[in-house]
């Protein structure tokens, strides 16, 4: 019989197929990446369809004003699906902030500096 921790772990718990977390570690690169490439492909998945819609919209109303509304809430589409594929995951409530308040203390003194000329 397998020893378990008693912790709710099961039995199979740091095998191979089932490994034991040991740690709240952040999501891998790989599956940050993944995630990116899906959000990415889903926006851009509107494009081609709002285009086709566009096309059916003039066949069907013969009102150019229709399609043109259509294409251009198309148009920034790439550029939103770059934005939000490029964003980075939320920070986390434990990721310490980068901006301790510590360039005061990195400034020059304020007095006049002897310089030699040549």
């Amino acid at each position: 019989m397998a020893r378990t921790s008693g912790f709710g772990e099961h039995a199979e718990s740091g095998t191979p197929r089932n490994p034991a977390l040991i740690t709240e570690a952040a999501q891998s690169i790989d599956d940050q990446h993944r995630a990116r490439v899906r959000k990415y492909l889903t926006i851009m998945s509107f494009r081609v369809p709002a285009l086709v819609l566009a096309a059916i919209a003039y066949a069907a109303f013969s009102n150019a004003w229709i399609s043109v509304g259509i294409i251009a809430l198309s148009i920034p589409l790439p550029w939103i699906a770059v934005l939000i594929a490029n964003d980075r995951p939320p920070r986390s409530k434990d990721e310490p902030s980068r901006y301790d308040h510590r360039d005061a203390a990195r400034q020059l003194e304020a007095q006049q500096h002897r310089t030699i000329e040549e």
